[in-house]
């Protein structure tokens, strides 16, 4: 779902940006504001980097975000007419997407594209993402400036503006590893480390999801179905899934979240036990028993961790992370997975692996909002960082990526 400025602006609940919206702005001359701005032509792809097509969206990532509407007409500020941008083909929509990266610092990621319209009708709304990584400077020849938003017109920041700007990305920076600190160990509490290892996995969104009510249990089923089925993407069925052992039919309410309770309770299944959980504000947490695990000839030692329980276990993570995104909206994530074991024997993974004396935490910055082939590396990437700490050089239930 998104929440955009023209679904604000217009009184309507988070959804899909549609034609509809548009020709309800144009007719009650819906005007111009910080976050919402029209534009009656398209710029072409051609020298795109030298109009004020970056300009304009790192404005809008400056001032929070908003959303840039080219091939409506405006008058004193206001939408008067729809006009037809021509065709909005793929390479078009490459060199925009480029444009933010190539001729903005630091680059913006995550434009949200999206052509509307019957041909000889079209217009293009680019979403541009809230960013914490301001301010976002244009640079020209030898000189740079950071332009803003001021109501409806883009102005350039005064130098206090642009420090109190670069102020807030530390603090800003400061304050995620606090959250991503805090949901760990609350997600770590309270496990039995002294017999079994448990592998704790969370993240927490750079921006938070905000302004759009808190999700519904229908909500949170409809993530855990859709993390289930992507996980399977990622890895295959030759591990245990933690998802599989967790109720995501019936999530039950939390402190600001939904929690996936553990369905694996009876004596011959407790070895798989599993929690996962969806934040309010978007953060996702997995807990799961690695060590112990079942095997032909009974049960692990409590130390002993199957690799296979590492891969599935990141695989629905991500999976989780990616189900999430999508239906919130959010992009990129702090995220941070470990293995907790409290025994008094060191860890050990399967195979010929060293034992380890203690396991320190994966961290990795993931950007939910990519096209899948770039999430599934990502996954892969994370996956391998955390077995290879085991001493375990190949995946084994995770597939390669695609080729870029």
């Amino acid at each position: 779902m998104q929440f955009t400025a023209l679904h604000r602006l217009l009184g309507q609940p988070p959804g899909p940006l549609t034609d509809g919206l548009i020709d309800e702005a144009v007719a009650s001359g819906l005007a111009e504001t910080d976050d919402l701005d029209w534009k009656a032509v398209l710029p072409p792809a051609k020298g795109l980097t030298t109009t004020d097509f970056p300009k304009d969206i790192a404005a809008m990532a400056n001032s929070g975000g908003g959303t840039i509407v080219y091939g409506v007409e405006e008058s004193q500020k206001s939408a008067a007419a729809r006009r037809d941008i021509g065709e909005l083909d793929e390479s078009h929509e490459r060199a925009l997407r480029s444009a933010a990266v190539t001729a903005i610092s630091p680059p913006i990621f995550g434009l949200g594209i999206h052509r509307l319209g019957e041909p000889g009708c079209q217009v293009a709304a680019i979403v541009v993402p809230a960013s914490v990584a301001g301010p976002h400077l244009i640079y020209r020849g030898e000189f740079f400036g950071a332009p803003i938003r001021n109501d409806a017109d883009t102005v350039w920041m005064k130098e206090r503006q642009i420090e109190a700007m670069y102020r807030t990305r530390f603090d800003e920076r400061r304050h995620a590893t606090e959250a991503i600190t805090n949901l760990y160990d609350d997600t770590a509490v309270g496990r039995d480390t002294s017999r079994r290892a448990w592998l704790i996995a969370v993240a927490h969104p750079r921006l938070p999801a905000l302004g759009q009510g808190r999700p519904s249990r229908d909500d949170a089923r409809k993530i855990l179905d859709n993390s289930r089925r992507y996980a399977l993407q990622y890895a295959n069925r030759r591990g245990m899934h933690p998802l599989e052992s967790v109720d995501h039919l019936n999530p039950r309410p939390g402190l600001r979240r939904w929690i996936a309770p553990n369905t694996a309770m009876t004596e011959g299944s407790r070895w798989k036990e599993a929690w996962a959980s969806i934040h309010h504000d978007g953060s996702v947490t997995i807990a799961t028993a690695i060590g112990g695990h079942r095997t032909r000839n009974g049960h692990l030692p409590g130390e002993r961790i199957e690799s296979s329980a590492i891969e599935c276990a990141v695989a629905d993570f991500m999976a989780l992370i990616r189900a999430v995104s999508k239906e919130l909206g959010l992009g990129e994530y702090e995220v941070r997975v470990g293995v907790e074991w409290s025994g008094e024997t060191s860890l050990a993974f399967d195979g010929t692996s060293l034992p380890i004396a203690r396991y320190t935490p994966v961290a990795a910055t993931v950007r939910a909002d990519v096209d899948d082939a770039r999430f599934f590396h990502q996954v892969h990437d994370l996956a391998e960082d955390c077995v290879n700490q085991g001493g375990i050089m190949h995946l084994e239930v995770v597939g390669p990526p695609p080729e870029d």
